[in-house]
């Protein structure tokens, strides 16, 4: 997000000198590109890794902080959550063994992060969401300790108005609400920048876009969230999700969400995209900037342009417009920030060799994008890929229907090694990793296609919990290998070596496809839902989801023993007989608390509940089924 060094808090005078600041640097910018102060000619690569923190189960580990006073190494930097890291790669000029000098950094890096974890018993682990996140995660106190992020979230909670709502409907449906922006820090990715001169940013500008679609497609690696799962690259209806400032009234006019695809080709100047940010979109923090750009400017020196990094910095789109300043030296840059990080490092490199190719040879391909295909199809195209990664279908060039799967065999993979080829990349690398997305593409084997397998392989073996741990250990030990996802064998249960912590909590095992009643509804439902579905306890809940009564089977014997279905001339209804003050729980709430609290109630289900809220029902039968499946495991391991 640009620099650190923002006002966690600021009146309305500094956000008008912002402004002014930021203003100045587009007019400095504009300057710059007048006299060609910027960088042409030059074609270089580099990238961001981002990567999750976890602790011996699987679970995520807020120890960001810790390790980077241990690493104390300048290419590492925090991130949103508490429990992800970034390393920033070093440019590599395009051409020769760049892919494979990437790589071996990316290794070296992560070598450092994974020694560094294990001295407070955390290890590294990357892929694209965490199968073992959980809301209780999300909370401020995960958040990283630096003022920008509170700022940040302050600044979007104000002009949201209202709590964060995301809903993502695809095997499983999504619908959760959330007081802060913390759910961006459930992703985490692989982001790759190619540096363009000014002159072609434009034309390179509209080939990211266009090609984002079929390199995502063969990239998913984000399937699930919550344990649902949802889109092959769920990230990408999350994070819009997740940093939607938008208040009900900007909603409803149709204004665009700070993460977006964007609206339209641009024409020519990469201000295009600068200026569109600052129009459609209040500045979020601010930062005392004592540079003058244009004077700057004037005395042939490249101002760093801070406040408008800054800003950039708060939009996010999936094609980002990127300024820098390198040994004295103006640059543009395109970040992609569509691709997941992992399964491995191969995959990561493989997807990014993809984009780089088609990024050098698209337009000698087919010339102006913007005149042979709608705008509108590179959008749905990019939206299409990740809801259904391989098994998408395009809308491409010239009206013409393809499978992503299709297209991505022929012609765009002879396009990527044409393109890699022409730019002096070694054909040892171009092998390697465009044969890694060709294997993958013929396979259909990407981690998302993996992940999704793995869990219906697994079926309703385990507690959900169990199998989305199960997920993440496999997931983990697989990577160490190094071997590609398409040569990966599916998960199965007996490798999660966390699987004891599985019942630590009850929001771990609880039942959470519930059957409910209404107050109002006949107490006949209440017992055929308990005949028909064998069960002893039936919450009862209003119209809008909160917990108010409980219907257990002692209730409907005391009802027949006392012959009120009989002696009443009109039906009984839920509201007649139900408990009204239910003993509930929060998930958080540990197994033997639970039990002692059931223990000293008397009662044989705890219904959990998120504030008043049910999410879940606990039972004496659950907790039976637990310890038969940890007795169970202890024979297996002895």
């Amino acid at each position: 997000m640009g620099e650190r060094k923002v006002l966690d808090q600021y009146d309305a005078l500094q956000q008008r000198q912002f402004m002014k600041r930021l203003l100045d640097d587009v007019q400095a910018l504009e300057l710059m590109l007048d006299r060609g102060m910027i960088e042409s000619g030059a074609r270089r690569i580099g990238a961001e890794q981002e990567m999750f923190l976890i602790d011996s189960a699987f679970r995520p580990a807020p120890v960001a902080m810790e390790l980077l006073h241990k690493i104390r190494h300048s290419q590492f930097t925090t991130e949103l959550a508490r429990y992800n890291l970034e390393a920033n790669l070093s440019p590599y000029d395009f051409g020769g063994d760049c892919l494979s000098k990437m790589e071996a950094e990316i290794n070296e890096l992560l070598q450092v992060a994974r020694e560094a974890a294990a001295t407070v018993n955390a290890k590294i682990l990357l892929t694209g969401i965490l199968p073992t996140l959980q809301l209780t995660d999300l909370g401020l106190e995960n958040m990283t300790p630096i003022p920008r992020y509170f700022a940040l979230n302050q600044a979007m909670t104000r002009l949201r108005g209202g709590a964060f709502h995301t809903v993502i409907k695809g095997l499983d449906e999504l619908n959760v609400s959330h007081d802060n922006v913390m759910m961006e820090s459930c992703n985490t990715s692989f982001q790759v920048h190619f540096q363009v001169s000014p002159q072609e940013f434009a034309r390179l500008y509209n080939t990211a876009q266009a090609v984002s679609a079929p390199v995502l497609a063969a990239s998913v690696n984000s399937p699930v969230f919550l344990g649902h799962r949802l889109w092959h690259e769920t990230r990408v209806a999350l994070f819009q999700h997740s940093v939607d400032a938008r208040s009900a009234t900007h909603q409803a006019r149709g204004h665009r969400p700070r993460v977006s695809f964007g609206d339209a080709w641009m024409k020519e100047s990469v201000l295009e995209i600068f200026r569109e940010d600052i129009a459609r979109f209040r500045t979020l923090l601010a930062t005392p900037v004592d540079e003058s750009p244009i004077q700057s400017v004037e005395a042939g020196v490249p101002p760093p342009l801070t406040a408008l990094r800054i800003h950039n910095g708060t939009v996010y789109r999936w094609n980002r417009a990127c300024y820098g300043v390198k040994d004295g030296v103006a640059h543009l840059r395109i970040e992609n920030r569509a691709l997941p990080a992992g399964p491995t490092v191969a995959d990561e490199m493989a997807n990014a060799a993809f984009f780089f190719g088609l990024m050098a040879s698209f337009v000698e391909e087919y010339g102006a994008i913007d005149r042979i295909m709608p705008f509108d199809d590179a959008k749905g195209n990019f939206l299409a890929a990740a809801r259904h990664g391989l098994n998408a279908q395009f809308n491409w060039m010239n009206g013409k229907t393809v499978t992503a799967t299709e297209i991505i065999q022929d012609p765009l993979l002879r396009m990527a090694r044409d393109g890699l080829k022409t730019s002096g990349v070694d054909s040892a690398d171009i092998d390697r990793y465009l044969g890694i997305i060709e294997d993958r593409v013929e396979s259909g084997r990407t981690g998302s296609k993996w992940a999704f397998d793995s869990l219906s392989s697994m079926a309703e073996g385990g507690t959900r919990d169990e199998r989305y741990r199960t997920l993440a250990a496999a997931t983990y030990n697989r990577q160490q290998s190094g071997l590609p996802v398409h040569k990966w064998d599916l998960a199965t249960l007996d490798e999660s070596e966390g699987w004891h912590s599985t019942y630590q909590t009850v929001g771990q095992f609880m039942t959470t496809d519930l059957f409910t009643v209404r107050p109002g509804d006949l107490v006949d439902l209440a017992a055929s839902l308990m005949d028909w579905e064998h069960i002893r306890h039936v919450p009862v809940e209003d119209d809008d989801g909160k917990l108010v009564g409980l219907v257990s089977h002692r209730d409907l014997l005391r009802l027949i023993a006392r012959g009120l279905t009989e002696s009443r001339n009109e039906p009984v209804s839920v509201n007649d007989i139900m408990k009204s003050n239910v003993v509930t729980v929060p998930p958080e709430t540990s197994a033997l608390d639970a039990i002692a609290i059931m223990r000293e109630q008397k009662v044989g289900c705890l219904p959990v509940v998120n504030g008043d809220h049910l999410v879940g029902v606990v039972t004496v039968s659950d907790f039976l089924d637990a310890a038969a499946e940890v007795f169970e495991r202890e024979l297996r391991e002895s």
